[in-house]
């Protein structure tokens, strides 16, 4: 398990919509408060407004639509170059080559992630003087379960990943997925009200309350931590049967 970890590791340092990916985000955390420095000739906004209103209310997407690129080309794209194969023909069992995958590509999506909240909150703090920052257990908090509920959709988009044998196939299918999921959900919801809690308490729905973990009961302080690692187990668990049994030419 330790060398395939390794290997997927190296793989992903090396993979170039990884590293795309992340110059990417870069860029855009450094620019962007950069912009609002310019323009902001009626006043800056401090750093925890900043954080709040511009950083936190775009997580979501990240979490959900970035990855989804790296997951066709870092897991998908093996079909194609015949790496998958010869893995699987190395000796290795399935599952901890499905596990390591996964892991090392969990590891990805939260770096991914990540890149926002770190390096936009630093670059604002610069740009706009250290300004009012953002309390400091909260911003952990918030960081924390930023990398979490990555980690939660990162072993969602992992299944597809594997389903399919095609990087455009899969990266099509879940930028869609994701993008338009919410609404057939809170459609279910309201229609099937047997389905209402389950979905109220599903990742899809509680991403949306991480920006509010300092209003939260304890009670749902509680399911907004337990319910990503439980996605995460799930879905990883689901995903390494189907790898287990899907056929590899």
């Amino acid at each position: 398990m330790d060398n395939l970890m390794k290997a997927e590791w190296y793989k992903l340092r090396k993979d170039r919509s990884f590293r795309v990916l992340t110059w990417m985000l870069i860029a855009v955390a450094v620019l962007f408060p950069l912009l609002e420095f310019y323009e902001g000739s009626t006043g800056l906004p401090t750093v925890k407004e900043y954080y709040l209103e511009n950083t936190l209310n775009t997580h979501s997407n990240i979490i959900k639509l970035i990855p989804s690129i790296l997951a066709g080309f870092f897991i998908t794209s093996e079909y194609s170059t015949g790496t998958m194969k010869s893995m699987v023909s190395s000796g290795h069992h399935r599952i901890r080559i499905y596990f390591a995958k996964l892991t090392v590509f969990s590891i990805g999506a939260i770096l991914i992630a990540l890149i926002l909240p770190v390096v936009m909150t630093g670059a604002s703090a610069i740009y706009f003087g250290f300004n009012e920052m953002p309390d400091w257990p909260y911003y952990f908090q918030t960081i924390g379960l930023i990398a979490l509920y990555s980690a939660a959709f990162a072993s969602i988009m992992a299944i597809f990943a594997i389903i399919f044998t095609d990087s455009g196939k899969t990266i099509g299918f879940l930028l869609l997925f994701f993008m338009l999921v919410d609404w057939p959900l809170q459609l279910i919801a309201v229609r099937v009200p047997l389905f209402e809690p389950i979905i109220n308490h599903s990742v899809f729905r509680l991403i949306y309350d991480i920006v509010n973990i300092n209003q939260l009961s304890s009670n749902d302080v509680v399911a907004i931590l337990v319910v990503p690692v439980l996605t995460f187990l799930a879905f990883g668990i689901l995903g390494s049967f189907i790898f287990s049994k899907k056929e590899i030419k």
